[in-house]
């Protein structure tokens, strides 16, 4: 596994895992229904950044590659909460069920967040969101060293069930302090 810039190579693969009928949809944020043109947006934005190699410093999202062939197999992201108290979010979707539960997601989100304290030098925590049913995300956060610190219950309905939303957080001296780093 690496995380590494887009390519265009990337865009056909990205297209087919973010359109409807995937299992990983089923657990990262089922919550949020995105129209056929919300993703077509998101997408054609994200292919004039590639065409243009115009990515933001430090970067906001990454591929997970496949190592052996360099085959995008999810990302990694990040966005603000507070830009003005330097609060940030940290996330990950692996798309390919079949490499799930291999220690890909604990490696990509750690490296992932080594980099955004390295480039980021005024956060001082980092957070994680999910949802009470990813008890895959919930455990990866806890082999990170993420604490939970919010738990709001019944806050997500999914499949006309209530769901608890949950939030993680780590502060940049618990990650440095941390085997992980």
């Amino acid at each position: 596994m690496l995380l590494r810039d887009w390519e265009k190579k990337d865009l056909a693969a990205y297209w087919h895992w973010r359109q409807p009928g995937h299992m990983w949809q089923q657990f990262d944020g089922p919550y949020y229904q995105e129209t056929p043109e919300e993703i077509k947006t998101g997408f054609d934005k994200l292919a004039k950044q590639v065409t243009e190699r115009n990515f933001s410093e430090p970067r906001t999202r990454l591929v997970i590659a496949d190592k052996a062939t360099d085959l995008l197999i999810g990302v990694v992201s990040s966005y603000w909460e507070s830009i003005e108290t330097q609060w940030l979010c940290a996330g990950i979707s692996l798309y390919d069920e079949k490499v799930w539960g291999q220690g890909i997601g604990k490696e990509a989100l750690g490296l992932w967040v080594g980099y955004l304290f390295k480039a980021r030098p005024g956060i001082v925590r980092l957070d994680l969101r999910t949802w009470s049913g990813n008890p895959g995300m919930m455990k990866l956060a806890e082999k990170l060293g993420f604490k939970l610190e919010a738990r709001f219950r019944n806050a997500r309905i999914v499949n006309g069930a209530y769901f608890d939303s949950v939030g993680f957080g780590i502060l940049r001296e618990e990650w440095e302090q941390s085997e992980i780093m």
